[in-house]
């Protein structure tokens, strides 16, 4: 059974089992989350799709740590200007582990 969730502006296909990095919550490692904005539910036999979202379907899973990606390099600069800005930026995380698909 898959579901496709959104969170994080982001919408992502899971599956029980799965392990997957979404835009960082406010919560701590170990903790339960409920995604409510379940969009869609396929099944082997069965499809249900929401407008926009399905009422009553929820997806759990478990928060399994905290933290930033590598780093990317953000550089600007303008020929023959002399302007050149170098910034670093690491986007932060949370990795879960899905656990339950509810319909």
């Amino acid at each position: 059974m898959h579901a496709i969730i959104e969170t994080g502006g982001k919408q992502y296909r899971v599956a029980e089992g799965d392990v997957l990095f979404i835009e960082k919550l406010s919560a701590q490692a170990g903790d339960k989350v409920t995604f409510d904005k379940v969009l869609a539910v396929i099944g082997e036999d069965t499809q249900s799709f929401g407008t926009p979202t399905l009422e009553g379907a929820s997806v759990t899973a478990e928060v399994v740590k905290n933290g930033k990606a590598r780093k990317i390099i953000v550089y600007k600069m303008k020929p023959k200007k002399n302007y050149r800005r170098k910034q670093g930026h690491r986007q932060p995380y949370t990795k879960v582990r899905i656990n339950k698909i509810t319909l």
